[in-house]
């Protein structure tokens, strides 16, 4: 599995994310005509070298005609998202850094997260930087994020707003238990946009991973006098352990007087939400009371999202909070030719480089029902078929 270490010395930026994955092998052809499908008109991408200290990296500017550009909402952008022809897994992601950032632009200026206009010009900028971001993580097929701690600066930054304290408070918010250190430095070194994607892609922060490294690239930021010199350097690497870990939140809560109805409603709320495993597990409760034991399994990112959602949705008055690490095998979904259509199987690598294999439960349901079959045939087959693909590919 790909692993991409975002070493963060002197900040992270949207334009710095994408000079960075540029730098390391993305072909800006192949982002432009990705980003052609979100239907967004009125801008241009510059791809050039620029020079850092000693140090030549990859410098994105995105040129914006501001009289094309209408106001957007949180909302319409989102749309522009899941309309396109992204792949799904490019789409996904986008709209969770989207929802993260309406999110907590929403919190600042009191109002719903869906109702959040972005500035008619920088909008652009940032829907190219955040959808871009992903387009590039998904065709050099980076399978896990790890970041390194980032550097704060000080002083003040004027937008649209007017003047605003640095770190600016957008930013802040995304950086909720993310690590962070003081750089000393008197400007913006990391921008809401750079966190938003940073904290929805990246699942552990530290130093450097465990891996054989591929390959580095480095994003050119705006500041050419800045020391340390201003870029975001991106490490390539093939992980050299069999499990992948990751440092998640484990939401608990004990509940003895709700609605059983309300569960999968709950439930579903998480899950969309980001959560990546919900539990309802029967408890004894004070009083010898019957109740239930609330898990969830989520992200560091996705802490207020999901505390907001228990406390809408169930009659719980306190939520329990714990840090985890969570060892998984690398995992892939492939796409197999079957009599019922083409399927999905999931398909993770064991420590002994054998394979597991899963067809995905949605996709031989669809098939079933279309075909007007047992699912359990159509389950076999797709399993026989991902099974025979992978043996295949084992001796070639």
């Amino acid at each position: 599995m790909k692993i991409a270490y975002f070493d963060c010395f002197s900040g992270i930026s949207g334009d710095m994310i994408l000079g960075a994955l540029i730098d390391l092998g993305l072909d800006p052809k192949t982002l432009i005509k990705h980003l052609s499908k979100l239907k967004l008109s009125g801008y241009e991408i510059e791809v050039f070298k620029e020079q850092r200290g000693p140090i030549t990296g990859t410098r994105v500017n995105i040129k914006v005609d501001e009289e094309e550009q209408p106001p957007r909402s949180s909302d319409q952008i989102g749309e522009l998202i899941g309309k396109s022809k992204l792949p799904d897994q490019v789409k996904k992601n986008s709209l969770a850094v989207l929802k993260r950032l309406a999110t907590v632009e929403g919190n600042l200026h009191q109002q719903p997260p869906e109702h959040v206009h972005f500035h008619e010009v920088g909008a652009v900028d940032s829907i190219v930087d955040m959808v871009g971001a992903c387009i590039g993580l998904h065709v050099l097929g980076i399978g896990q994020v790890v970041s390194s701690p980032l550097p704060l600066g000080r002083g003040f930054v004027q937008c649209q707003h007017g003047m605003l304290p640095l770190p600016a408070p957008a930013t802040l918010a995304l950086l909720e238990s993310v690590p962070v250190y003081d750089s000393g430095q008197e400007r913006e070194l990391v921008t809401p946009t750079g966190a938003a994607i940073l904290t929805t892609v990246c699942s552990e922060y530290g130093g450097f991973p465990t891996m054989s490294i591929e390959k580095v690239g480095y994003g050119v930021g705006q500041h050419p006098e800045s020391h340390p010199p201003n870029l975001l350097r991106l490490v390539l690497g093939q992980a050299t352990m069999a499990v992948i870990k990751e440092r998640l939140l484990l939401f608990e809560t004990s509940i003895d007087d709700m609605n059983p109805e309300l569960y999968g409603h709950l439930m579903e709320r998480l899950l969309d939400a980001g959560a990546l495993d919900v539990n309802v597990l029967p408890a004894q409760m004070k009083k010898n009371r019957p109740g239930q034991l609330l898990r969830v399994l989520v992200s560091e990112g996705l802490r207020d999202t999901v505390l907001q959602i228990l406390f809408d949705e169930t009659t719980s008055l306190g939520v329990r909070i714990q840090e985890v690490d969570r060892y998984s095998l690398p995992r892939r979904t492939i796409h197999v030719q079957t009599s019922y259509g083409q399927l999905p199987v999931k398909v993770a690598t064991n420590p002994q480089g054998g394979f597991t294999v899963a067809p995905e439960y949605d996709g031989c349901q669809r098939a079933a029902l279309r075909h007007k079959v047992p699912l359990r045939l159509v389950y076999e087959e797709a399993m026989y078929r991902a099974r025979e693909r992978l043996s295949k590919e084992d001796t070639e």
